[in-house]
């Protein structure tokens, strides 16, 4: 067992009640797949999930994903679902949405309408209700003609695009990302804080770790690597995992 991790089984011996889990969701807890309306968790995934859930302080799944998208993998109330980086929350079973995102919706809307008539059939548009994505993995070569539609429907409708794993992401220029999800809920608990991701959306919480960790937390950032994992996150991680089967592994640890 790496010694970071050693370091955060002991943390966690004395305070797990209070402690956090986070944790993405695409290529963390499930694999990377073409249709991403196919993604769905890796075995043993929710039966970890939850048994977490029943004895860390909180165990939270936050993701790019909707929170509709979520609900329908991870029905466990105990379990907090955080969609949209932070827009759409399900926590003790109730959903709390940001108040900015119903007033971006419209906006979400009509910049679907405009990649669908400006892309070519091959780039996916995934409506998301309060965000959007637009997707490459299966025609890599698009990548430059995404990137200045996302910039151009940017600036048609205030929405900010954001590089992603072989996407741009449109999301309303709210101040939310996983590093203020990440913050907000360990604001609520005192223990040791575990976050696992593996693009560059995760970024942020791994910098919100490093904040927590020089106020005295006990912390252990995780990345999950492959072939496109990005530098900046390996830069920030204490450790590194080779896929969702190892990130099963790893949770069965840090639980023992």
């Amino acid at each position: 067992m790496p010694a970071p991790v050693e370091e955060f089984v002991r943390a966690l011996a004395e305070a797990r009640g209070a402690a956090l889990l986070a944790l993405d969701f695409d290529g963390t807890l499930a694999e990377v797949v073409d249709d991403p309306a196919a993604a769905a968790p890796a075995p043993g995934v929710t039966e970890v999930v939850s048994q977490a859930a029943t004895r860390w302080g909180a165990v939270a799944i936050v993701s790019g994903r909707p929170l509709a998208f979520l609900d329908g993998r991870f029905p466990d109330p105990a379990v907090t679902l955080v969609g949209l980086y932070g827009l759409e929350v399900r926590r003790d079973g109730r959903r709390d949405d940001h108040p900015a995102a119903a007033t971006w919706r419209s906006a979400v809307d009509r910049a679907v309408e405009l990649a669908r008539s400006t892309l070519p059939e091959e780039v996916g548009v995934e409506p998301k209700g309060a965000s959007l994505t637009l997707h490459y993995r299966t025609c890599p070569s698009r990548a430059g003609e995404v990137g200045r539609v996302a910039a151009d429907l940017s600036d048609r409708t205030g929405l900010v695009a954001r590089g992603a794993r072989m996407s741009v992401e449109l999301h309303p220029p709210v101040h939310v990302d996983k590093g203020t999800v990440v913050s907000e809920l360990a604001a609520g608990l005192t223990g040791p804080v575990c976050f696992v991701g593996d693009d560059l959306g995760d970024v942020p919480a791994l910098a919100a770790l490093e904040r927590l960790r020089v106020a005295g937390r006990p912390t252990l950032a995780v990345a999950v690597v492959g072939p496109e994992t990005p530098v900046e996150l390996r830069a920030g991680a204490d450790v590194e995992v080779a896929g969702p089967a190892a990130v099963v592994e790893l949770l069965a640890r840090l639980d023992a």
